[in-house]
């Protein structure tokens, strides 16, 4: 029998090293090596090279073929029961797949997957493995939900309403050893499987405790072979650090096809689903859901849910955002205030608070004021996440209508790139913007010179102000120059 040997594995990165260091030498974390006792592999299980034909032994036969007599097959997509899931997914989940949902702890993950199986039960196979909690756990959330579907008359996904009509095919195994999962999977050879989570499975041959760098990388391997072998389309809960990172090594999201995130603030009620990472749709997707007494629920109007108040108010103004396809109108708060400290303090909740010193910086250099002498901070209402360019004019108008005190008129938006010499710089999907501004009942919109959508805005009801700088663009809005002490 083989010794087994001791390997030092990164529970950051998960590479191997046969020596114990301080510093992982892969990807430089500290502190992160984990001993581990592996067997060493029998010298006939190893692979031997080719023989040539001159040898006189028969050359192996071929398996690879031409990629044009490669077969195909119609892609057939199942839908989730949601619409904003199948939308972040591309369209619903493809037989064979692999889905990793990653999220904090109590943001609903389990919440969403539970409910999307009550909807496709009626139509697919499903088995759901909850590795956490214990079979009535599960069955009391799961009575829940249906009564409270039954309650407000809307069974989720258009499913049949009962609770016994919503688990028409649905499978629960409350399990977390490997091999009698791998074996629950080949005797029912479901349509859609969900393990609830991929950490806390754990596998008897190995030595090291569920959740570990090879606990996680073993079990996903063994889970993807058999869901590629029998189109089992696979769903996988993970489990993230306090950093916001997916936990695990990092194979476990080359492993799979798609990466989805779960955000949203827990004392908040809404969440967001996004995409970071899709082999058979586009990637930057977003979902929005909103948690109620009775689940999550989907949210039809999300742009409702990013704007503030009826009532104008000093500092703020309306951006419209893309997050993928879907144009979202968001309302930026701004303020403005002398500071008391040798430095000024700046802050920004929503927007890379680097963004915000380019934007300050450009003010101060191209309009002349002094903002270096003033705290200022900046907030994105409803807590999203905006990355994209498109939003720094808007930043631009709230802090200089918080620093003089200003009121943007009703119904104004203002979309546009800002560049170092104070230039605005054109952005993509502008009409799609539009469209969605004079949906809610927008009449202005201030966007970078040269779009030769004026005609197109006419039509939608919008009143189109093109500027070339920043200055040009402030005082489109504002309706005064921005630059003058008197404003």
């Amino acid at each position: 029998m083989a010794k087994p040997v001791t390997v030092y594995v990164c529970s950051a990165c998960g590479a191997q090293t046969r020596q114990f260091f301080g510093r992982c030498s892969s990807c430089g974390s500290w502190n992160t090596l984990v001993e581990q006792l592996r067997a060493a592999p029998a010298a006939d299980a190893r692979r031997r090279r080719p023989v040539s034909p001159e040898s006189g032994c028969a050359p192996r036969a071929r398996r690879s073929e031409p990629i044009q007599a490669v077969g195909e097959r119609p892609l057939q997509r199942l839908a989730s029961g949601y619409g904003e899931l199948d939308r972040v997914l591309g369209g619903g989940l493809v037989p064979g797949s692999l889905v990793l949902l990653g999220g904090d702890p109590g943001i609903g993950k389990s919440t969403l997957l539970l409910q999307s199986a009550r909807a496709m039960a009626g139509r697919a196979s499903v088995l759901y493995v909850s590795a956490e909690e214990s079979a009535q756990q599960v069955k009391l959330r799961w009575r829940r939900l249906a009564r409270m579907e039954e309650a407000e008359g809307a069974p989720a996904g258009g499913a049949a309403g009962g609770l016994e009509a919503g688990g028409a095919d649905f499978q629960l195994l409350a399990e977390t050893d490997l091999e009698l999962v791998l074996q629950e999977l080949e005797a029912l050879r479901p349509a859609v499987a969900i393990i609830d989570s991929i950490q806390a499975l754990h596998d008897a041959e190995l030595a090291s405790a569920p959740g570990s760098v090879a606990q996680v990388r073993e079990c996903a391997a063994a889970l993807a072979r058999i869901a590629k072998r029998q189109d089992t389309a696979l769903l996988l809960v993970g489990h993230v650090t306090k950093e916001g990172m997916l936990a695990g090594p990092k194979v476990l999201e080359h492993l799979v096809d798609a990466v989805l995130t779960f955000e949203g603030d827990r004392f908040a009620s809404h969440r967001l689903l996004r995409a970071v990472k899709n082999r058979f749709g586009a990637t930057h997707e977003l979902g929005v859901f909103e948690m109620r007494d009775r689940g999550l629920a989907e949210v039809s109007n999300p742009s409702e849910l990013f704007l503030g108040g009826s009532e104008p108010s000093s500092g703020t103004a309306t951006i419209v955002a893309c997050e993928g396809t879907r144009p979202l109108v968001v309302e930026l708060q701004a303020l403005v205030s002398t500071t008391s400290y040798a430095s000024p303090r700046r802050s920004a909740t929503g927007i890379a608070v680097n963004r915000l010193h380019q934007i300050l910086a450009v003010l101060e250099k191209h309009l002349g004021l002094p903002l270096s002498r003033f705290d200022c901070y900046l907030a994105v209402a409803g807590g999203l996440e905006v990355e994209e360019p498109a939003a720094d004019l808007g930043v631009a108008a709230a802090v200089v209508a918080s620093y003089r005190d200003l009121t943007l008129p009703p119904g104004t938006v203002l979309v546009g790139e800002l560049g170092l010499g104070g230039q605005l710089r054109p952005v993509g999907q502008l009409e799609l913007r539009l469209q969605e501004a004079a949906r809610l009942g927008f009449t202005r919109a201030v966007v970078p010179r040269g779009t030769g959508l004026a005609k197109a805005a006419g039509g939608l009801g919008l009143q189109l102000l093109e500027a070339g700088t920043v200055a040009e663009a402030l005082v489109a809005a504002l309706g005064v120059n921005p630059a003058d002490d008197r404003a």
